[in-house]
């Protein structure tokens, strides 16, 4: 499904007050078992600032995969991947870091492990809180992961976040309702682009999601559409959902302690392969 609104998704930028726009990237890449080199010309044509990715590598040399997709797509690796059991933040070199914590949630036997990556970065005189999450499939535990989700930003001290991922439920169910409760759905918010995430093949439903606390503002929020450069058969070789691209206006905090933060990849080696 496409909507009726056709109006450019804003590019990135910082206003003069401080305040930050960025493009934010949802993304479901099963593992990077599928076409590479398609996975990497959506996601730069998207020209992300960050990428909350869902099923990263989380088996041999996965650090090397990982960092193999952030070099190809000009972004840098923040946090998670194996270390959340799957979910990974990339970002641009606009981000300055503050802080990083990869999260493992109660692991209920017999299903698979859940985890959160996050991260408090500032981009422009913007300061945000950043949560990539891919919930249960069980309906139980899904929804009590919603809630960890919701718990997990209220700690991590921010004036704003972004939660996105992976909802493994609909709209109408208690866990994305949960989740719409207590941050804001940006596609009903600002709907742009297409709606559907879910099969890429065939497109009817909207189980990955990007959430924002109520001081971000949406300039549009969607599956991207006729991107420069990057074909339909790109969009379902590169893996089994299609992504989720957001325009935000995050407000300017006051300028950061000194020393403070650190430019996004700084201290890390991208390139390396940690055993």
């Amino acid at each position: 499904m496409v909507t009726s609104e056709t109006r450019p998704l804003p590019n990135s930028r910082t206003e003069p007050d401080g305040s930050a726009v960025i493009r934010v990237l949802s993304y479901n890449i099963r593992s990077m078992r599928d076409d590479e080199d398609a996975l990497s010309r959506v996601i730069r044509a998207c020209r992300p600032d960050l990428v909350f990715v869902q099923e990263a590598p989380r088996f041999f040399r996965w650090r090397k995969h990982a960092a193999r997709l952030a070099a190809r797509t000009e972004l840098v690796m923040l946090s998670g991947g194996a270390t959340a059991s799957g979910p990974l933040l990339l970002c641009s070199l606009r981000a300055t870091v503050e802080r990083t914590e990869d999260v493992l949630l109660p692991l209920t036997p017999g299903l698979h492990r859940r985890g959160f990556a996050t991260a408090v970065v500032r981009v422009g005189g913007a300061r945000l809180g950043l949560l990539s999450c891919h919930l249960s499939l069980r309906t139980d535990e899904r929804y009590a992961q919603a809630g960890m989700l919701l718990d997990r930003l209220g700690a991590m001290d921010v004036p704003h976040a972004i939660a996105a991922g992976d909802v493994n439920e609909r709209p109408g169910g208690r866990s994305f309702r949960r989740l719409a409760a207590g941050l804001r759905d940006a596609w009903e918010v600002s709907p742009w682009g297409g709606e559907y995430t879910s099969t890429p093949a065939d497109p009817h439903q909207r189980i990955d999601a990007v959430f924002v606390t109520p001081g971000i503002e949406v300039l549009g929020c969607g599956v991207p559409v006729g991107l420069p450069g990057v074909s339909e058969a790109d969009l379902r070789a590169a893996t089994d959902h299609l992504p989720v691209l957001a325009a935000l206006r995050v407000p300017a905090e006051a300028a950061p302690t000194a020393g403070r933060g650190r430019a996004c990849g700084e201290g890390r080696s991208p390139g390396r392969d940690r055993p």
